[in-house]
């Protein structure tokens, strides 16, 4: 049963007035704030920064990031699935969200060892690469609570709500970490001698990450009641690809314009995510950007993501999803291609661009989950949003794998040592994003007529 509001719903299924939002959907919702800690300051914005620095753990660091990450994307690509069917076979998708949350937990901790010491290159490496694995696991089962929380009235909102303070707790979050922590006269005082205020943020994301998670663990509990682990034999490993494929099977049979756009965003998304993976990355080793200018960019950055994401889901509703998704996609890529022409410029030209770029990062995503809403069948949203999340994780190493090519390709063209050439890392994520955009152009958008959203008048036959 939802927990999301106690409104009423007319019986001709029309909404009745506007559901509110109670704790169980704030408490869901928080978690996405929380994950703000690994996302943004982790992953993307300070510790990656921190951990590709050439005069501290050498010039092929940034390259050795990007076949870590890469290493973990094909865990993930290979486990996700299994460990997703796992979760909704025994009905324990809170306790597994704890147990990979708290894992996360574990690793953000643990990076506060990592010295500024070459030896400790291969710890943070590996470390960061496991807390990948682990938050993307976590990230199945909570995305798979969406549809527990909410109605199909409110879901887009909850959905909406959760985005939405990930932006935000990534904005308030860098900002601690930048005043109190990084910025040499920071609110504690904390002296900047073996990387002590980077590593200090690193058990505040620790601690960040589990006070907003523990909301939800305990507020959305298991039911025993639907634990079927115990009465249902596991098909293990090969029978859970079986079990996957054969959905992929039933669903290419019925709609094949919604497989292909399956298979074209998983790729763009992934370019998406190596945006803002290497984008802290490029800025700190091709322009120069201190870590604490990197980080007043990535406050920057969420803010301007978050806001044309609002402003996107209006036009979205007046225009079609696809004309979003291919005009943002096409703007990325020009300006991507922009920066890397540029480069000798400096920090202007990736002011200047890399805003512009991250204006069309949220609104590719937030289009992307309504185009394929469109083309549903009333009655399978679960399945096929399951089938979008779990072809996303499959390619997740698309991005990390292009973007070190890259840097070898720059290295082998133009004869320079790795820390002359990290702009070039800049092609390796436009080539993602550009073959995701090819993937898509031939998919049509339309309103699949078995869909809830469907009208007579706007509803076309399924194709490409």
């Amino acid at each position: 049963m939802s927990t999301a509001g106690t409104d009423e719903v007319a019986a001709d299924g029309t909404p009745g007035p506007r559901q509110r939002i109670g704790w169980p959907v704030w408490s869901w919702a928080l978690w996405d704030w929380g994950s703000a800690a690994f996302n943004a300051v982790i992953t993307t914005f300070v510790f990656s920064v921190y951990i590709t620095d050439p005069d501290v753990f050498g010039d092929g660091a940034s390259s050795q990031l990007g076949w870590a990450l890469a290493g973990a994307g094909v865990l993930i690509a290979l486990f996700a699935p299994v460990l997703g069917q796992g979760a909704d076979r025994s009905g324990r998708r809170t306790f597994w969200l704890a147990i990979n949350t708290y894992l996360v937990v574990l690793v953000s901790a643990g990076l506060f060892f990592v010295r500024p010491e070459a030896s400790y290159l291969w710890l943070g490496l590996v470390l960061l690469a496991v807390g990948n694995v682990f938050f993307e696991f976590a990230s199945v089962n909570y995305n798979a609570m969406l549809n527990t929380i909410s109605t199909p009235q409110n879901v887009g909102r909850i959905s909406g709500l959760g985005w939405g303070l990930g932006y935000l707790g990534g904005i308030v979050l860098l900002t601690i970490v930048v005043v109190g922590f990084v910025n040499p006269d920071s609110w504690f005082g904390i002296e900047n001698d073996d990387a002590l205020g980077v590593r200090l943020a690193m058990l505040l994301c620790a601690g960040w990450t589990l006070a907003f998670s523990l909301p939800v663990i305990l507020t959305l509990r298991d039911d025993p009641a639907g634990r079927r682990g115990s009465s249902e034999p596991k098909p293990g490993v090969v029978g859970a690809y079986r079990l996957l494929f054969a959905s992929i099977g039933r669903l290419w049979r019925a709609d094949r314009a919604a497989v292909y756009f399956l298979a074209a965003s998983a790729v763009f998304r992934d370019g998406l995510a190596g945006v803002f993976t290497f984008g802290a990355v490029i800025a700190a080793r091709a322009f120069d950007f201190s870590d604490s200018l990197v980080i007043v960019f990535a406050i920057a950055a969420n803010v301007v993501a978050g806001v044309a994401t609002i402003v996107a889901g209006r036009v979205d509703d007046a225009i079609g999803p696809k004309r979003i998704i291919v005009f943002s996609l096409v703007s990325m890529c020009l300006l991507g291609l922009l920066i890397f022409a540029l480069h000798d410029q400096g920090k202007v030209i990736f002011w200047i661009c890399g805003l512009a770029l991250c204006i069309f990062v949220g609104p590719v995503q937030s289009a992307s989950r309504t185009f394929l809403a469109r083309i549903i069948p009333a009655g399978q949203e679960g399945q096929i949003f399951g089938l979008y999340a779990t072809t996303g994780r499959a390619v997740s190493f698309l991005a990390p794998a292009a973007f070190a090519t890259a840097l070898w390709l720059g290295q082998r063209v133009t004869g320079d040592p790795l820390r002359e050439v990290q702009h070039w890392g800049i092609l390796g994520i436009v080539l993602v994003l550009a073959v995701g955009l090819a993937l898509l152009v031939p998919v049509r958008q339309y309103v699949s007529p078995d869909s809830a959203l469907a009208a007579p008048e706007s509803s076309d036959p399924p194709g490409r």
